[in-house]
This record gives C-alpha cells, structure tokens and sequence, in this order.
C-alpha cells in the first residue's frame, strides 16, 4: 500500500481516480488508451475498463503486461488479482482469432483446435463456416461473403477477429493534393493528420485498410480522409450525417484536390449522381429498413470501391452496419470525434469498421494550438411557480422537455449574449417550440431541419462573412457545420444525456480564432430538475477529455442574479 498513489483500483474494475493529487495528470494518461471515464463525484472522478477499450489498446499493440505494470504504478491499495485477470484474458482474447486469404479461399485461423470448435459451437458463427472443423485443426475455410458476419458473431462472443485477408485496390483513380488551394492557401497536412494517415494504412503505406481515427471537433478529421483517398488513389465513397455534410465535402475534395465537378458525385434526398467519388447521406442509405433488400444497396454495388470512409462514424444507424458486414474486401475509414456511442454498439464498430487506429486527446490538440482554447459553465437557472408545478405533475418524458423549455432560460441567453456582445455565438437547442420563441423574442434568425438547404447555406455563407453575429440553431448544427469564427455556444437543450452531442455541440466553437481569443461554452440547466442529472452525463466524455464545468447559480433561484 502506498497512500501517496492517486489511483484506488476495485476488485469489480472500478478505477477511482483521485482529481487532487499531484500525479493526476500522469494517471490520467495511462488510463486514457484502456479505460472511459463514468462519473465525477467531485475530485474523485470513476473509470472503467470495457472489452473495446481493452481490445482498441491492443490493436494499437499495447500489451497486458505494459496495462498491468502501469496501473501498479499507480495504484494506492495495490491491483486486485480478479482485474489483473480480466485485463489479461481481454487483451490476449485479440488475435486468437484470425483471417487470412489464401488462393484457395478465406480462411479462419485458431490459436487451439479447441477454440475453433468452441467458435463452430456458435450457431451465428457456423452459419459462416463451408466445412465442420475436424478435432486436430486450427484453419478451416470461411464462406467469403461472410467475412463480416463472422467478425460481428465472434466479436459478440468476447473473440474478435485480427483481419489479416486483405483488401481490394478498387478502381484506380489519378488524384493528387493541390500544392495551393483554389482559394490560393497552401495545402499542407498538420503532422497528427499525416501521422493518422499512416497509422490507418500501416507500415507499408498502403497494406492497412480498416479502423478508426479519432480526432477532436475542428482538428480537421477531413483533411485525413482526403489524404487517404489521395495516397489510395481509388474510387471513394464517402457516407455523412446529412446534406450539410454532404456539401462541405465537395467543397474540401474541390478546393484542395485535383479532383473535378465531373469526378464527384452527390447521393442524398436532393440528387442522386455516382461518380468515381461519390459523397452520400447516411439517411438516402437507410430509407426503405426492415425491408429484405434496401432500396439504395446499389449505390455499393454499382462502382468498384476500393475506399469508404465513414464521417461522424460514431452515429452509424444500424442498417449501414448490416451493409458493412457485407463490404468487409473494401478498405473502411471511420473519422469520429469521439467513439461513444449511446447505443452501446461499440462492439461492432471495432469489428465491422475496425480498430481504433489513432486519437489525439482534445486538450493535446489544444495545447498545441490545433484548436481553440475553451471554458465550459453551467448556468442553473429556476423555474417560476407555474412551470415547477407542471414539472412535479409530468411524467418522466414530459419532465424532460418542461425542464429543457423552461422560460427562465430566456433571461440567462439575453444576459449570456450582452457578455459575449460582438462575439459570434450560437445559441444551440432541441424544441423547435423554443427555438422560435427565442428567435421571436431575441430578434435573431433560426436554423433547422425543415428550412430548405439554400437558405440554410445563405444564413452560414452570412454568418462566416460577419454579417450575423448571432444565429439560433437546431440540432442541425450538431454535425459538421462549418462555421469557424464562431466563439460562444449557449446550448438551451438537449437529447438527454447523450454524450456524443455534448462533445459535437462543443466541437462548433474549437476552431483556432486569429486573435487567440478563447471560446466558451454554457449549458443552461433547470435547477432542482432531472436535467441537471442529465447535464452531469453529457458532459462526461468532454471531463476524460480534461474539460473542466464550472457552475453558475446566478440565476437557480429565478432572481436573475448576477452570476454570469
């Protein structure tokens, strides 16, 4: 026992870390690549390992004895043997599996005959093998349309597979990076986006083919696919959130590659055009779910892909996974700011997109000056006497939303806004109700879903020019709106306690702003509702990150005080 450690290790995984201590930052940095941060009571702030982070570390080529060695290192009561355990089977579970390609076909690679008995055992894992595997093998044929499924069946069994078969070239394609950009900018990659490049196509430069980049909002997650598709130099499929998206990646391919209009191609609700690169919605992909065939599955089948990239790949619905199941021969890149996923599907991220290849932490690429500085608050506010009233007789999902609307939240945006005054700021919200109440009675204009793309585009292209300083925004402005000047965000509500939001919302300010100002970031919260609980939960990815929330009670007893 060494009572001057910062870390307290329990036998059920829970890892407790100790926010005070001297050598929090150097705990904090072991813990990152193998654990995700659960709550933060206070300065004792609780981790855990799961299977994925386990497995990511491993792919990266940590070791167990290296996880092991560095938690003793840190820990104040020792490291409990059940843990030592778990981190040992999870990470040595990586790699007794495997698939390799051979001229006579794919197969599946067992570290024990015994283990590719057991796999054969499993119904959704049979389904995948031509033949029964006989007692003495470790190498049995696998049906290669099944590649996929068998990654997902054995990954869902706590086995998942090193995928050693290969990938396709696709159609080659003559794509370089312009040396100036149409704008007349040098086009140069900052060294985390080549260093993610390389990682992603491993030691060869071009014999990976399948795993995640992880870098934070702003950091410049497309200059990576593009380098990649560059240095491929094949026909790309590129699959966003949403149009926006869509018509920010034409942009980029346009202003900083070789490629031309009649080389890209848009696939979304508005047109449908496949060109040797071909930008799509993942909402076009996933019309028409829980039919046998989708009606968009050609748009993978009409041209020879050799690159797909997932943007936002953190938000993949479920139907683009039972494509990509299908695709597993097609190298895939997922750029995401953070791999958290609400819906617990991080299992098959790792197995049908692939390992987690490279992240650079938020607060690295801060102190390096690759996005801005950034100041997080809570700003609590009351609820008059008629609001409380229908919050106590609501039920759960009502409650929700009465504590999000809450009309307190007007005065704490009006008084957030004369601070910031000149500031470009968006005020960033859930209820389209509230959203129009706000425009009405602030006098400012509002962005949502429903407003047609080219308004939508005019009132960004107006905003990045100076002439809006202020713009109301739905939950359109969650993924991939460029709008780089922007400073202050004041979210009034949000989708419970999703994390990935948290981080996004986050992420629309983090550009670097030219006069080294910092941004700053406000949630306004209903006190005395369950919206503070769910602020707590949103905010837990960008605290692993190093964020600290200060909270402001200037306003929570609904006098208006003068806490901002």
């Amino acid at each position: 026992m060494d009572e001057s450690l910062p870390l307290l290790v329990q036998s059920d995984g829970t890892l407790i870390l100790d926010g005070r201590h001297p050598r929090n930052a150097e705990a904090l940095e072991a813990l990152r690549p193998i654990a995700e941060i659960g709550k933060k009571p206070g300065q004792l702030h609780t981790y855990r390992m799961t299977k994925v982070s386990l497995w990511n570390a491993a792919a990266a080529g940590e070791t167990a004895d290296r996880v092991v060695e560095r938690l003793r290192a840190f820990s104040r009561y020792g490291l409990p043997a059940s843990v030592e355990r778990e981190i040992r089977e999870t990470m040595g579970s990586y790699g007794r599996f495997r698939l390799a390609g051979r001229p006579e076909g794919l197969f599946l690679l067992a570290d024990h005959p015994e283990r590719l008995r057991a796999a054969y055992a499993w119904p959704e894992a049979a389904a995948c093998f031509e033949t029964s595997p006989q007692n003495s093998e470790t190498m049995v044929r696998i049906r290669p349309e099944k590649r996929g499924a068998l990654k997902s069946a054995l990954a869902a069994r706590g086995c998942p597979v090193m995928d050693e078969a290969g990938y396709r070239s696709g159609g080659a394609m003559d794509v370089s990076l312009r040396e100036t950009s149409r704008s007349g900018k040098p086009v140069r990659l900052r060294s985390y986006q080549t260093e993610a490049v390389d990682a992603f196509l491993g030691p060869s430069g071009d014999g990976g083919g399948s795993g995640v980049v992880v870098l934070p909002c702003g950091a410049g997650k497309t200059w990576v696919g593009m380098s990649a598709l560059v240095r491929l130099g094949c026909e790309t499929l590129i699959l966003t959130p949403n149009s926006i998206s869509v018509t920010q990646w034409i942009r980029e391919l346009l202003e900083n590659t070789s490629l031309t209009e009649a080389d890209i191609g848009e696939y979304s609700g508005r047109t449908k055009r496949v060109r040797p690169v071909t930008v799509a919605t993942y909402q076009v992909l996933t019309r028409g779910a829980g039919q046998e065939e989708l009606p968009h599955w050609s748009l993978f089948e009409g041209r020879d892909w050799g690159l797909i990239i997932y943007d936002e790949v953190h938000l993949l619905p479920a139907p683009v996974f039972r494509m990509t199941a299908d695709l597993q021969a097609t190298r895939r890149l997922g750029l995401t700011a953070t791999l958290v996923r609400e819906d617990g599907r991080e299992t098959e991220v790792f197995a049908l997109i692939g390992p987690k290849r490279y992240e650079m932490p938020w607060k690295t690429g801060e102190r390096e000056g690759w996005i801005a500085e950034a100041s997080c608050t809570e700003v609590r506010v009351g609820l008059d006497e008629r609001t409380a009233q229908r919050y106590r007789e609501a039920g759960a999902r009502s409650r929700h939303r009465i504590a999000g609307e809450n009309p307190a939240k007007a005065e704490a945006v009006r008084r957030l806004l004369d601070k910031h005054r000149g500031t470009p700021t968006l005020v960033i919200g859930q209820y389209l109700d509230q959203l129009r109440k706000l425009a009405g009675e602030l006098g400012l204009p509002l962005v949502t879903g429903e407003m047609p793309h080219a308004e939508r585009r005019e009132l960004f292209d107006r905003f990045n020019r100076g002439e809006l300083r202020t713009l109301i925004v739905s939950k359109v402005a969650n993924f991939a709106v460029d709008l780089p000047d922007a400073a202050v965000a004041i979210q009034v509500s949000g989708s419970y306690g999703s994390r990935q939001e948290e981080a996004q919302r986050l992420g629309r300010i983090l550009r670097p702003k030219a006069s080294g100002a910092k941004a700053s970031f406000y949630t306004v919260v209903s006190e005395g509702t369950e919206e503070v609980e769910f602020a707590r939960n949103r905010g837990r990815f960008l605290v692993e990150q190093g964020y600290a929330y200060a909270v402001d009670r200037g306003d929570a007893d609904g006098t208006g005080g003068d806490g901002i």
